[in-house]
Parts: structure tokens; sequence; C-alpha cells
């Protein structure tokens, strides 16, 4: 089994650069691609940041170029800085991984970090 934790969500400013920490433990050698999704109220999760051995990085389009996803393999940690945030940013945010080298549809999920982005 694998056990995700995610830390760093909260009330922001829009505009704001907060950066979410995803910490992976448990079954650690059964994980290649780690990533982000969100949930927005009264939508459905969706894909936001993946890496894995394969995958340098990839985003959705709604994020490119506004965020970053970083991994410390030594720490099993995973990261997502999110600058320039919007409103519509605001979700629940899910760390994610998976068993193979892709970055979707994730394995394993964390419980999740709120990030609610004020305007």
């Amino acid at each position: 089994q694998v056990q995700l934790v995610e830390s760093g969500g909260g009330l922001v400013q829009a505009g704001g650069s907060p950066r979410l920490s995803c910490v992976a433990s448990g079954s650690i050698s059964s994980i290649n691609g780690m990533g982000w999704y969100r949930q927005a109220p009264g939508k459905q999760r969706e894909f936001v940041a993946g890496t894995s051995s394969t995958i340098t990085a990839t985003y959705a389009d709604s994020v490119k170029g506004r965020f970053t996803i970083s991994r410390d393999n030594a720490k099993n940690a995973v990261y997502l800085q999110m600058n320039s945030l919007k409103p519509e940013d605001t979700a629940v945010y899910f760390c994610t991984a998976t068993s193979g080298t892709y970055v979707f549809p994730p394995d394993y999920w964390g419980q999740g970090t709120q990030v609610t982005v004020s305007s």
C-alpha cells in the first residue's frame, strides 16, 4: 500500500504563489509516476500536472505556464508550485501516484488539501 499526504493548502489571495507538498510512504518501490489532480466545487476531478521516469513534466492547459511540478525522490516527495493564482483555481488538490510510467489515471490518491483563492 501507498499513503500520500498533502500539505500547503489554505486561503490565498489572487496572484499569490503557494506551494503544495506531498510525501509518500508505504510501498515506495511500487511508485513511478506522481502528480496532482484537483476538484473544484460542483465540478469533476481533473488532472493538473504529473511527472514520471519517462515524463519530465506534463500540465493541464489551464495551468501551463503558471504551475510547476517538481519531485525529490530522496524524500519521496512531489511539489506543486502555483503562481499567479486565480479564483478559478479554487479546489481541493489531490496528490496522486501511479505504478507505471504513466501519470494518469492514478493508482493512488491522497486525501486532498483545500486551496481557496480570494479575489
